[in-house]
């Protein structure tokens, strides 16, 4: 008895799929599934080329004897460092330093012997730098204080500390990475920040960001230019997280609020440092606080009096360092509000412990932060220069 006709066309249809598949070939209807168009655009992307130069430092090349002093220089622009008690400079201080400018952060590699350090109250006079940064040991330990409170760092744990205020503190032989922010790119959560200054970071946030930072130093060689933000970004966005009190305590809240509320008034008076009425009344009004509260806000600082005046002589230090700047030293004074030239000698004198005229003539320092061209930051070649840059 014959097979039914039409039993054998799909018999035949799916024994001719089969025979296509053991040959390699795809039935035609799933061909036109992938057009072959888009191939050509693949092959035409190709990839960004990595764009980070690491500036290196490094004191093993140099006389033993020359090591300390060398490596002195290197950091003056953030510490005063000085050697253990039982060390002397003739036995050698064998450090390396690698610098990385990702545009909103530095990351630096370092490896140095014992050491203490110092941020003087002195230095941040003479110095606009006021960046945050953050500590990751691999190796040694460390002790750090500001305002008589210690912080441990150790292997394996996150410190937190603002270059803004002045410190101290000392350090076994270490390898450690080193992240440096400006502190404009925490604008919305400078009150957390400050509330935390000198902490140590834990939890899982912190492990987290512990794990990202070291992904991120062994790609550096290898990041694009399009790497370079997001990595900014979600680095600021996870050490906020870090930091990020609970909702439900109420003490910590309220110490955040008064932080916060100082954020708010250190940057009117420096965005009005040469405005005719900068008065605790102008800030009152600016700010919407009363007398009393910004008296309390201040009293720590010396009073609000005392910070005005100190910001603005410290902008005028600015101005008389900077060789681009012609104008007389009365000039100077009157643009920063003050009504003559021997008050103003009187105040700088007693800020900086030397007259205007030999500010003028022997210092240069920082300029505050401001917008700069790509090409400004290729002519940075040194450290120093990065730091001085990073958030312009």
């Amino acid at each position: 008895m014959g097979i039914p006709e039409s039993d054998m066309a799909p018999r035949a249809i799916d024994a001719k799929r089969q025979d296509e598949a053991h040959a390699g070939q795809a039935p035609e209807r799933e061909r036109r599934r992938w057009p072959r168009d888009v191939q050509p655009d693949n092959e035409a992307a190709s990839p960004l080329a990595p764009v980070l130069e690491p500036l290196s430092f490094s004191t093993l090349k140099l006389a033993p004897e020359d090591q300390f002093t060398a490596w002195q220089a290197h950091v003056a622009p953030l510490v005063e460092v000085k050697l253990p008690d039982n060390k002397s400079p003739d036995d050698g201080f064998p450090a390396d330093h690698t610098a990385w400018n990702l545009g909103g952060m530095l990351i630096v590699e370092q490896r140095a012997p014992a050491h203490s350090y110092m941020r003087s109250a002195a230095k941040l006079r003479s110095s606009s730098i006021d960046h945050w940064y953050v500590v990751l040991p691999h190796t040694g330990r460390s002790w750090t204080e500001v305002d008589r409170r210690v912080a441990e760092g150790q292997p394996g744990q996150l410190e937190i500390r603002s270059l803004g205020y002045p410190f101290r503190g000392r350090t076994t032989e270490s390898e450690s990475v080193f992240l440096y922010l400006p502190r404009d790119l925490f604008a919305d959560a400078a009150g957390t920040l400050d509330v935390n200054n000198n902490s140590i970071l834990s939890g899982n946030f912190a492990n987290l960001l512990i794990d990202y930072i070291n992904s991120i130093v062994t790609r550096l060689r290898n990041l694009t230019s399009e790497d370079l933000p997001r990595i900014v970004h979600a680095t600021r966005s996870m050490i906020i997280a870090c930091l990020a009190p609970p909702a439900e305590h109420a003490a910590a809240a309220e110490q955040l609020a008064s932080v916060a509320l100082m954020e708010r008034a250190r940057r009117y008076v420096q965005n009005n440092l040469d405005a005719a009425r900068l008065t605790p009344d102008s800030m009152c009004r600016a700010l919407g606080v009363s007398r009393s509260r910004l008296y309390q806000l201040f009293e720590p600082s010396g009073g609000v009096l005392h910070y005005i005046q100190s910001r603005r002589l410290l902008a005028a230090h600015l101005a008389l360092s900077d060789p681009a700047d012609s104008r007389r030293i009365v000039e100077i004074a009157e643009a920063f509000g003050f009504s003559s030239a021997a008050n103003f000698s009187r105040a700088f004198s007693k800020e900086f412990g030397y007259s205007p005229r030999e500010g003028r003539r022997t210092m240069v320092l920082p300029h505050p932060a401001h917008s700069v061209s790509p090409g400004e930051h290729e002519k940075a070649s040194s450290f120093e220069d990065w730091l001085k840059a990073l958030g312009r």
